[in-house]
């Protein structure tokens, strides 16, 4: 989410310390994960878990927008992708993004990953499913991993993605790993502004923004007051979700900073008078600090949020025309 944990070497001795629990947890794939210490229960939770490490590590380095890092984490991600069959929504999985130049370093292009899962309709609204990959990158010699914020909405969208192959959507889903949301939502202007598809086919945009931490005990919904329509949608995905649910963070009478409207890659939607609704969990101690590691993430309390933002992408699916209706003008 836009808007500062140990220091990397001094994680290093607690990674490798519980390196073998991981490794019978998850299996040889997760070396370089980290540590995962919280038992889990499935396969699904244990790839997400290892999946969240993988982002999330030291070696990615804080993914900031324009570094090498970033660059390594794009390649992950396309690499996921391509492995489970999901094509990109254009020639290519990455689109160039124009970044704001910065002091520190020569950070002018970065790129988002848009891929496309197509439904069985064949035509009609689309709906694009999004998260961020960038963080804030390394400071003072310590590396602000990100893990929830936001390798969580990431993963949650591949995890969702592979089901999607197998139960395919009625209407197109569009994937969109946006660049440089720390800077100001770069990415997501950029798709707004030259989306790969016209922009009045996009019914709905589902935002995934810090999904994986518990300390507030539930997940917000925020857009319905936006769009009331989404309302009666959002709450039939509630009732029926693992995790509390809450609804709010999106109306103007909130103090400064409680009012999520532009805090993230939806405003470029809401902007264009396109629904959104964002998920996320509200701050905790480690954001944008570097303590958002993923071995602060509750599993179970995680894999609840990804069950509840897959249940609310089929019935928005179901009833996307319908969605599409909704737009502001």
């Amino acid at each position: 989410m836009t808007l500062p944990r140990c220091s990397s070497q001094n994680r290093l001795g607690r990674l490798s310390a519980i390196g073998a629990l991981l490794f019978v947890l998850t299996g040889p794939a997760a070396s370089e994960a980290g540590a995962q210490i919280k038992p889990l229960a499935d396969p699904t939770t244990a790839r997400m878990m290892q999946r969240l490490q993988a982002l999330s590590a030291d070696s990615m380095e804080g993914r900031r927008s324009g570094s090498p890092g970033a660059a390594k984490a794009r390649r992950w991600i396309v690499a996921e992708l391509s492995t489970m069959g999901v094509k990109p929504a254009g020639a290519s999985y990455e689109v160039p993004v124009a970044l704001r130049p910065r002091g520190g370093g020569p950070d002018t292009l970065g790129a988002n990953i848009v891929a496309r899962i197509p439904g069985t309709k064949g035509s009609g609204p689309v709906l694009v499913l999004s998260a961020h990959y960038d963080h804030l990158g390394v400071r003072n010699g310590e590396i602000y991993n990100g893990a929830d914020d936001d390798a969580s909405g990431c993963v949650a969208l591949l995890t969702i993605a592979e089901r999607l192959m197998k139960e395919r959507p009625q209407h197109d889903v569009i994937l969109a790993f946006f660049d440089a949301e720390e800077s100001g939502m770069v990415g997501s202007k950029a798709f707004a502004a030259a989306p790969p598809v016209p922009l009045d086919r996009i019914g709905l945009n589902i935002n995934l923004d810090m999904v994986a931490r518990q300390d507030g005990g539930a997940l917000w919904v925020s857009g319905t007051s936006h769009t009331p329509g989404l309302k009666p949608l959002a709450d039939a995905a509630a009732k029926a979700s693992a995790v509390p649910i809450r609804f709010g963070h999106d109306t103007r009478d909130l103090k400064p900073g409680d009012d999520w409207t532009n805090s993230s890659d939806h405003a470029a939607f809401h902007a264009k008078g396109i629904p959104f609704l964002y998920l996320g969990v509200e701050d905790h101690p480690d954001y944008h600090k570097p303590g958002d590691d993923a071995d602060k993430v509750d599993p179970a309390f995680y894999r609840g949020t990804t069950e509840f933002a897959f249940g609310l992408l089929k019935r928005a699916d179901a009833a996307l025309e319908q969605i599409a209706g909704m737009r502001r003008h």
